[in-house]
């Protein structure tokens, strides 16, 4: 928890707006059903990539992340 004013303003723009964090997944759907249970939003349909499965998501404190789940 942000313990200034400063620090309030930037809490989830940490990384100016843009993805800054990554989560990998064994069992994508699985897990986005926990991140949203626990308060993160969804912010796209999963698609697929030559890397994987994967969908940019929001946390509670407005931190963007990937969804992961690396291709077989």
């Amino acid at each position: 928890m942000p313990t200034s004013d400063a620090q309030a303003k930037v809490l989830g723009h940490q990384t100016g707006g843009r993805v800054g964090f990554f989560l990998e997944t064994d069992v994508f759907a699985r897990d986005a059903a926990r991140i949203v249970a626990a308060g993160g939003v969804l912010l796209e349909e999963p698609r697929h990539e030559t890397y994987g499965r994967v969908a940019q998501w929001r946390d509670p404190w407005g931190n963007l992340w990937d969804l992961i789940q690396p291709a077989a």
